[in-house]
């Protein structure tokens, strides 16, 4: 008997930026399969005598593998269990969805997708202000500072990253910042355009630090291991950095 997957989008862990439907679906669960970023509180609402497995992803850190996550999805769905794979965030922003969903597609096993609130729009919310901008900022586009090795990607369209009316946010990429805003600002963009810092949003711990981009820049240079999910936000801005 084959059971059900249900990908489940945790938001950035705070238990009550959980969707009602994704409360629904751990209370279901038979099995909890969840990211490192995705436990804490958000764990107590699963049913009592879940299984909770841990396939947590962090950088510098032993991982889960990313096959053997694949397989623990379709081994636990064969035997008829449903299923929660719990992701931070939003499940289909930078989590590695699709290799996941190929894999239950390939084994004949269904799936759904519940999505969650990403840590850009909590960063935003956090700091009282919108993503877009009426006629300065009609424009938001997500991008990963980190590529497969850990460096800032190589193919980058520096054109559309150094465009002053659009916001951009950086995923994964605290570490890679300070050589991403030298090509920002190489490409024309001002130093002085805000920038938003958030780090371990949702979380007592949360740091949240409105700036620029080559402030930030240079915080950052000698700047420790991150501590959680970073995010980061540039562009035209409705804040004061002062």
């Amino acid at each position: 008997m084959s059971g059900f997957v249900s990908f489940v989008s945790a938001g950035p862990g705070d238990p009550e930026l959980l969707t009602v439907k994704g409360a629904a679906r751990l209370r279901d669960a038979d099995v909890v399969l969840y990211d490192d970023l995705a436990s804490g509180a958000i764990l107590d609402l699963a049913r009592s005598g879940a299984n909770l497995v841990a396939v947590g992803k962090r950088a510098g850190r032993r991982s889960t593998n990313q096959q053997h996550l694949n397989r623990l999805l379709i081994d636990y769905a064969a035997t008829g269990a449903r299923v929660v794979r719990l992701k931070s965030g939003d499940a289909g922003i930078f989590g590695r969805l699709e290799e996941e969903i190929e894999a239950l597609r390939s084994a004949g096993i269904g799936y759904e997708i519940v999505p969650g609130v990403t840590s850009a729009c909590v960063a935003a919310a956090q700091a009282g202000i919108p993503l877009t901008r009426r006629l300065t900022s009609r424009r938001v586009q997500f991008m990963t500072g980190a590529d497969v090795t850990g460096e800032l990607p190589a193919d980058l369209n520096w054109a559309a990253l150094a465009d002053p009316e659009a916001t951009t946010v950086v995923y994964m990429g605290r570490r890679t910042f300070p050589a991403l805003a030298a090509q920002l600002i190489a490409h024309g963009l001002s130093p002085d355009t805000p920038a938003l810092f958030g780090e371990s949003l949702g979380h007592a711990e949360q740091q949240l630090a409105r700036t620029t981009i080559a402030e930030l820049a240079g915080r950052l240079t000698d700047a420790g291991p991150a501590t959680a999910a970073t995010v980061i936000l540039f562009g035209p801005l409705a804040i004061d950095h002062t």
